[in-house]
Order: structure tokens, then sequence, then C-alpha cells
């Protein structure tokens, strides 16, 4: 970290009265906070600022208050793992900093090494279905295996098993957060938010102590997509975030890729959404890779090797795969079930029961529902 470089920066996003996206287009332009903050005042009289906003940003102003927020950051930038990341670092994302509203400083807190990654934005629905938990789990995991540092936002759903996916394959992974570098929000992730700073980071804009307001995740997910080569969204609605990401992916002209999903599924409608509006479909990680021309061999097999593992050795595969085939996630009746099987009842029965104590498969109201 270079203390003298980040003190400009700090002066900047503390400057609350100047919005970031003119903050950044004047660091396009100037260079570096330093050379901003030293223009002559007249120079900030030309460029439209009034006398509040040129106070802010000279330092003439809520001195102690500065002072204060300046020392709180640079304390915790001074402990292991924790690193102040500006505008101007050869640490700061290239692609990051291409986009409109670059930040002007980054709080990192893990690797800084990992902020260099050929990063890959995967996210979706905080309620998410099974169907989208175990489709951007196995996304994560063969996007990670082929070189693709997968980012997201840490929240509860998609976000966490596409965290979960990359971090079980042995890769790292960024989570952009949503609130000061300080906290981690929803808390129930703070095992998970641990995990990555061992292997990955956790990246904020905002300053230490911001509480998770609303207005916080839309901003955030500008930095989401802004690393990203391109954006998976594996599940949402139709007002979810996720498409507040996407939109935004489409105007860093980045690559968008989206998961379809049951028709009847309000989850899926988002995903649909973005294909009729020209997301590119996804089926498996293969389409994504070669999107991007990514060389490698993704595993096809997963779902039939890990449905053999659970059934033991001892299990007649072959035919309790026919009837979980014949099982839905949105859930059949034993009767629909038995016609696709052609098994009789007591076969049918034994079949369910086995597949219900490995996992694969919930009963619930009458239906059978498929959970693989």
């Amino acid at each position: 970290m270079d203390s003298d470089n980040c003190l400009y920066y700090l002066r900047l996003i503390d400057s609350k009265k100047i919005p970031i996206p003119i903050i950044s287009k004047l660091l396009r332009e100037f260079g570096s906070a330093k050379a901003l903050m030293e223009l002559p005042r007249s120079k900030f009289q030309d460029l439209g600022f009034d006398n509040t906003q040129i106070d802010l940003l000279r330092h003439t102003s809520s001195k102690a208050d500065w002072q204060r927020n300046t020392q709180v950051a640079l304390e915790w930038a001074g402990k292991e793992w924790n690193y102040l990341v500006c505008y101007e670092s050869q640490h700061y994302p290239s692609l990051l900093r291409e986009i409109d509203s670059p930040p002007p400083l980054l709080f990192v807190r893990g690797s800084l090494s990992a902020l260099g990654g050929r990063h890959f934005a995967l996210v979706g629905s905080r309620r998410a279905t099974i169907y989208g938990k175990k489709n951007a789990y196995w996304m994560a995991q063969e996007l990670s295996k082929a070189g693709l540092q997968i980012c997201s936002g840490l929240a509860s759903g998609i976000d966490s098993k596409a965290h979960e996916g990359a971090l079980d394959s042995g890769r790292k992974t960024i989570a952009v957060i949503g609130t000061g570098i300080d906290s981690v929000y929803p808390s129930r992730n703070k095992k998970l938010a641990e995990r990555i700073v061992e292997n990955g980071a956790l990246v904020s804009e905002f300053p230490i102590g911001t509480p998770p307001y609303p207005s916080n995740f839309p901003r955030r997910n500008r930095i989401i997509s802004g690393l990203a080569l391109g954006t998976l969204v594996v599940e949402a609605n139709i007002k979810s975030g996720s498409l507040i990401t996407a939109r935004l992916a489409m105007e860093q002209n980045r690559d968008v890729f989206a998961v379809p999903g049951p028709i009847a599924s309000p989850q899926s409608r988002g995903c649909h959404h973005l294909i009729k509006q020209g997301a590119k479909l996804v089926e498996e990680p293969a389409d994504i890779l070669e999107e991007l021309g990514v060389v490698h061999q993704c595993t096809r097999t997963t779902r039939d090797e890990t449905c053999t593992r659970k059934l033991g050795a001892e299990s007649d595969a072959v035919s309790e795969f026919a009837a979980l085939k014949a099982i839905d996630h949105q859930g059949c009746l034993f009767q629909a079930i038995q016609d696709e099987c052609d098994l009789n009842i007591q076969e049918l029965n034994s079949q369910l029961i086995k597949l219900e104590a490995a996992g694969l498969v919930r009963q619930q109201g009458g239906r059978y529902f498929r959970l693989d």
C-alpha cells in the first residue's frame, strides 16, 4: 500500500457530495487523485464544481471527520491480508478500470494476486431453487477448473453456491460486497467469507463501517460485471438484481449468458427474458468456454457419477436411474412415474425408498421431486 497516494483517494471517497461517476471521469482525465486535488481552485470552478465541493476536495472543510475516517482506514490496511488498492495502482484490475464508473479505491481483504485473475461473474437469485443451486455449483466448478476465476456477490442462494463451487475445486474466488469491508452480509455467510479470504478476496468500494443499505447492492453490481470477461445469470425472477448486473455487463460491452429453466418457475423468467434480449443460452459450461475461446475438457457425466456414488455399488443403478429420470424438479405423481418406467408398484416403491435414502428424491404432498 502506498500510504501517500491512498490519502488522496480516502479524501475523494469521503467527499460524499461529489458522485462517484464524476470522480471516475476526473480520474480518467487527470490520471490520479493527487493530480486532481492539486488543481488550482479556478480549474475546479471551470469544471463546474461549487465552493462546497471544492472545499471538500481541497481538504478545507470537515477536516476532523476526514482525519478520523482516514485513520480508521489506514489502521485497517495495516493489518495482515488487508489492502487499499487505488485507481492508479498496478494491482487495480485492468478490466474494471475500463468501465464508465470505476471505483476510485478498493478495500481488499485476502489475496492481492486474486485481483489479477481472468474473472467470470456468476450471479442469480437469493431465493434459488435446488435446480438453480446445483447448476450454479456445477458451472462454477467447471469454469474454475478451466482457469476462469469466479466472482460474485456473497449473497444467499446462487452467489453462495458459485463461491462454494470455485472453492471446492481448489481455485480462488472474489466476492464483491455491498457493505464496508469490515462486515459480512448476510451474517450467515461469515464462514464462507472466511474461506474466500483464505482462497481469494473480499472486495468493497464502501468506507469501513458502511452498513448494508439497499442502494449499495445495485451499485456494487457494476463492479462484479466490470471485473469479468462475461456474466452468467443462473436463475432469477423478472425483478431480480441479477438482471441489473446483466444489463450493466451489456453496457460494459461484456458477454452475457443465461441458464434456461422450467417455464412454470418464476425463478426462470429473468433468465428467459435475458435470452429473448440476446443473452447466450447456456446448457453446460462448454457453451461459455467456447464463446470465450477457452480450451478445456469439461466433465459431462458429473450427475450420473454422483448418483452412482450415492446409490452405492450394491444397487441396481441402471433401473434406479430409470426411475430417477422419470422424476423432474417440479414434482411427479406416483402414477406418472410408474407409467414412464413401466414398473410394478412393489418395484417402484423399493426404488423410490432407495432414491430418498440417497438424497436424490424428496416426497412431499403426494409428489416426488428430483433433488440432484
